[in-house]
């Protein structure tokens, strides 16, 4: 099956971005949407965006509108999440995952599958 790898995090300040990447075991993985997760200490995990096989489609979470940006190069097994004007709050693990169907997309954590084991992001104010 498929595994996912998250990378690209790290310590950055209020302000400041950040380039994460989701890479993929299999080219299966072009076939599935795929979407960012995170959980700050304390708090349950929240979706954060998804991008659709091709890439053409992406959903974000509204108070992540205008600030980060998913997309994905399905040549390179590479879903990315761009995440600029970083805030405290943004600080938390950072997830990707696949949706368990090919043709879904959705923003709930129990559609997906195929975990990484995360990337740690924080935001220092």
């Amino acid at each position: 099956q498929v595994q996912l790898v998250e990378s690209g995090g790290g310590l950055v300040q209020a302000g400041g971005s950040l380039r994460l990447s989701c890479a993929a075991s299999d080219r299966i993985f072009s076939s599935y949407a795929v979407g960012w997760f995170r959980q700050a200490p304390g708090k349950e995990r929240e979706f954060v965006a998804v991008i659709s096989r091709s890439g053409s489609i992406t959903y974000y979470a509204d108070s992540l509108k205008g600030r980060f940006t998913i997309s994905r190069d399905n040549a390179k097994n590479t879903v990315y999440l761009q995440m600029n004007s970083l805030k405290p709050e943004d600080t938390g693990v950072y997830y990707c995952a696949k949706t368990r169907h090919p043709t879904e997309i959705d923003g709930r954590d129990s559609e997906y599958d195929s975990w990484g084991q995360g990337t740690q992001v924080t935001v220092s104010s």
